[in-house]
């Protein structure tokens, strides 16, 4: 009994000592010692030199006036001057040291050459251009011409499209498909942890290395951070798999950390695709509960599409590479002779958070400006700007049907408190809101009027909107649009309470308050 008992104490000493030295404690002491450090710097020559106080108040007036009349959005402006009208003088040196880094200087300049590279391999066919000027809306026409012009992404026909509607659904087809890769298979992810759903792929992805597939995995440096036994980068590397980590954190303040590689893109041998909402972790297919049950979606796309994510891949693979791939050898008739399908419009398209374009804000506020019956979305976080907010709003008093499903169960409760003062506005405005009783909806999906949907990455959140890289696709007149519609209108009839403006009113006055501090930054957070 008593070897017992010392056993017992020195398995509790370990596990103690293991926290205390995790990557999470060294990490988050690294960067309290950063802060502690500019925070104790700052106050000491406060309290020493009155001249350096008044200089820094001078500076922060005139970094004010710069930060109003730059051309951020309007919600990072209010989140940076509140805490500029607090404490001026520290937040001037805060807003110079965060502003004027390198590193992400070094890697929007990269993104931007990979990107001017790939254009080229991502021509607008003008026969299915003149087509849908011909023959379909032209309101669709404009969509694509924007995508096209602006985001060098164009609109396909001869691919067809599977919608899933649960992790678990994408979960099985992706481990079939992938088990059918002869040539190459290309990963790319924001989560990847170890468990089941990553062992199933992992070992398929090992065996098609043996066979001699090409296979290479890319993952965010933050993303999996936590999750991931250190350089696991390198292990996978030494099993045979090319495996990269993008912008790979480390524990020091600076702004291009907030740049993540959120995409989730599967190619295999050039014709067939995945995207959505789902990560590679146990939650996301239920097999690990977290938030209650987990709502996720995905598409698989076959057909001339897919070229336009294999070229998203690369964009992201060869930021460090000096030579670029012969792209003419992973095209989707590289190892498909037959012609494909053709099912409706399709148009996959990549965010970049360097291309001074927000492609997938701007593809939401083009489905609600031109709804006519109704257009409803997904949405695991709403933190949106006021264009968003005019959008939906003046959608539905002028008789637009819209309707939002959101979580039951947050993963992110200060989230959740900054989603109820925007629940309150857009209730005020005819915006209907669902909870999903549950769990957690992790969908990005949008669908309007029967025609046109959205699936992928993108969130309603600032995040998503502005500073992550983010994919997804476009589908117009496919048969993803009626499976987007059911899914949602499925979820409302049988899992969803409606939130009324009398719920959120009905809050405790700390609540409100407390909302609405957060509100003001949620830009950042």
């Amino acid at each position: 009994m008593k070897k017992s008992t010392k056993d017992t104490l020195k398995a509790s000493l370990r596990k103690k000592l293991s926290f205390i030295f995790s990557r999470k404690i060294t990490v988050a002491l690294l960067l309290l010692i950063q802060a502690g450090f500019v925070v104790f710097t700052f106050l000491s020559l406060y309290e020493q030199f009155i001249i350096i106080y008044l200089s820094l108040t001078a500076l922060a007036v005139a970094l004010v006036g710069y930060i109003a009349s730059s051309n951020e959005n309007a919600g990072y402006k209010i989140a940076w001057l509140v805490p500029f009208v607090v404490f001026p003088g520290f937040m001037a040196l805060v807003y110079i040291f965060l502003k004027t880094q390198t590193s992400k200087r070094s890697l929007k300049k990269k993104t931007q050459i990979k990107a001017i590279e790939t254009e080229k391999h991502l021509i607008q066919d003008k026969q299915i251009y003149h087509n849908i000027i011909k023959n379909e809306d032209k309101s669709f026409a404009r969509l694509s011409s924007y995508i096209s012009t602006y985001g060098k992404f164009p609109t396909y026909r001869n691919t067809t499209a599977q919608y899933f509607k649960s992790g678990e659904e994408q979960f099985k087809v992706l481990l079939e498909e992938l088990r059918k890769a002869k040539h190459f298979i290309f990963i790319e992810y924001f989560i990847v942890e170890l468990g089941f759903m990553w062992d199933k792929i992992l070992e398929i992805l090992l065996k098609k290395v043996d066979e001699g597939v090409d296979v290479r995995f890319l993952y965010d440096g933050v993303g999996a951070q936590t999750i991931l036994p250190g350089k696991y980068d390198e292990t996978l590397r030494y099993y045979g798999i090319k495996c990269k980590v993008f912008n790979p954190f480390v524990p020091f303040m600076t702004t291009v950390q907030n740049n993540r590689d959120h995409r989730k893109i599967v190619v295999i041998d050039g014709h067939t695709a995945f995207t959505g909402g789902n990560n590679l972790a146990d939650e996301y297919i239920n097999k690990k509960v977290k938030y209650g049950y987990w709502k996720d979606s995905a598409v698989m796309l076959k057909g001339d599409a897919v070229w336009s994510f294999t070229m998203m891949f690369f964009q992201m693979w060869e930021l460090d590479e000096k030579e670029s791939a012969n792209y003419i050898d992973y095209t989707p008739h590289k190892y498909h002779y037959e012609s494909f399908e053709s099912d409706g419009y399709v148009i996959p398209y990549g965010d970049s958070p360097f291309d001074d374009e927000n492609l997938g804000k701007m593809i939401y506020l083009d489905i609600i400006n031109k709804a006519k019956d109704y257009v409803y979305f997904t949405a695991p976080y709403l933190i949106i700007d006021d264009e968003l907010i005019t959008a939906l709003s003046y959608a539905a008093k002028s008789g637009v049907d819209v309707r939002i499903v959101v979580p039951g169960i947050p993963d992110k409760w200060y989230i959740q408190k900054i989603s109820n003062c925007y629940y309150k506005e857009l209730l005020e405005h005819g915006v209907k809101f669902y909870r999903f009783k549950p769990g957690f909806v992790h969908t990005k999906d949008c669908v309007s009027d029967d025609k046109i949907a959205t699936v992928g990455t993108v969130n309603l959140d600032y995040r998503s909107l502005y500073l992550h890289f983010e994919d997804g696709a476009v589908f117009y007149k496919n048969e993803v649009v009626r499976d987007v519609k059911k899914d949602i209108t499925d979820m409302i009839e049988s899992s969803c309470t409606e939130i009324t403006l009398r719920d959120i009113n009905e809050r405790s006055i700390i609540d409100k308050v407390f909302s609405g501090v957060l509100k003001i930054f949620g830009p950042l957070l």
